[in-house]
């Protein structure tokens, strides 16, 4: 039966069952092996997965010149708040101690305002605010001001006279007087300015402050005399301790040096001012007068507040109980005489 096959079938069928029989499946492989060499399979960790939870820390914080500058005008702004509020605060402390002085009439003085280290202290109660009504507070400022400026002008006057000495020629100064007017231009500084705030303005002071009749006369007989003493100064009398229009124009004329010209024009200056003053002095009582007319006082309301006073007064009290006193011991002794 096999030979009446094809014998191209034979072979072919012969070879189809030895390659079935004789197949090797491993037999590619190892000539694969043989002739290139695997690479390595990397080792795997046996240690189970983990997943890493931790964080690295976060960079150091730094401001920006930005951040750096509005911390820092934050923090000047909340330094200024805390000054405006410390002053404030105190501001406050000081009006509620004067109002708790003011319910006992206590006031501490504070004119000339010193300070707390100076060994003498403040003389008056000042506070135009407080004791003068508002209506007078603007007059009574005025007088002050005349006072300051007429104080300021003596002191001005005592350099410009020191000045007028040191430059007038030595043959002359006998005859223009450069150095009495130097000396009693400081005894014109030494006296004047206290002098002229306790006889003229404290007196307006108190008139308007209370309505005195015998403070406004006080202020008017006095402070006459002040403009006259002023226009005095003005013109600058040999002698008298003031740069006024008569020394300033005589050592002008007679100047040689440029030196003398320029003192001469300073005092020319200061005899000027003390003019000036003397006029703003005329036009400040007339102003007085006529509030005082307003105001109801008269001559004999002053007459009956001088008597009040001098009635009340401790030292004549005890004048007039002394006085009583050893008259009546007198004449009892007398009697038994």
């Amino acid at each position: 039966m096999h030979s009446d096959q094809d014998p191209s079938v034979q072979q072919a069928t012969a070879n189809s069952s030895r390659g079935l029989e004789e197949f090797n499946p491993f037999e590619d492989s190892n000539k694969q092996t043989n002739t290139s060499v695997p690479s390595p399979v990397p080792a795997q960790s046996t240690q189970p997965a983990v997943v890493n939870t931790s964080r690295d820390a976060p960079p150091a914080y730094s401001a920006s010149a930005a951040q750096a500058a509005a911390t820092s005008a934050a923090n000047e702004d909340l330094l200024r708040r805390q000054a405006e509020l410390e002053e404030k605060a105190a501001e406050l402390q000081r009006r509620e101690q004067q109002l708790r002085n003011a319910q006992y009439n206590i006031r501490e003085n504070n004119f000339p305002p010193l300070p707390k280290w100076f060994p003498v202290g403040p003389c008056f109660y000042q506070d135009f605010a407080v004791d003068i009504p508002v209506s007078f507070q603007k007059i009574v400022k005025i007088g002050f001001y005349l006072w300051l400026g007429y104080s300021i002008l003596l002191f001005i006057n005592i350099f410009v006279a020191l000045g007028y000495f040191a430059a007038d020629d030595a043959e002359n100064r006998t005859t223009s007087g450069s150095g009495s007017t130097f000396v009693v231009s400081i005894l014109y500084f030494a006296i004047m300015p206290a002098a002229s705030f306790l006889c003229w303005f404290r007196p307006v002071y108190k008139a308007f402050r209370s309505d005195s009749s015998f403070n406004f006369f006080f202020f008017f007989f006095i402070f006459f005399f002040q403009c006259i003493v002023t226009g005095i100064l003005a013109l600058g009398v040999q002698n008298l301790g003031a740069c006024g229009l008569i020394n300033s124009i005589a050592f002008l004329v007679s100047s040689n040096s440029v030196g003398q010209t320029i003192v001469g024009l300073l005092m020319l200056v200061v005899a000027l001012c003390f003019a000036a003053l003397a006029i703003a002095s005329v036009c400040y009582l007339y102003q007085v007068h006529s509030l005082y007319r307003s105001t109801g006082a008269s001559f004999e309301k002053a007459q009956a507040e001088f008597a009040k006073s001098v009635a009340s007064n401790p030292g004549v009290q005890s004048a007039t109980k002394q006085a009583a006193s050893a008259a009546v011991s007198g004449a009892m002794s007398a009697n038994q005489m």
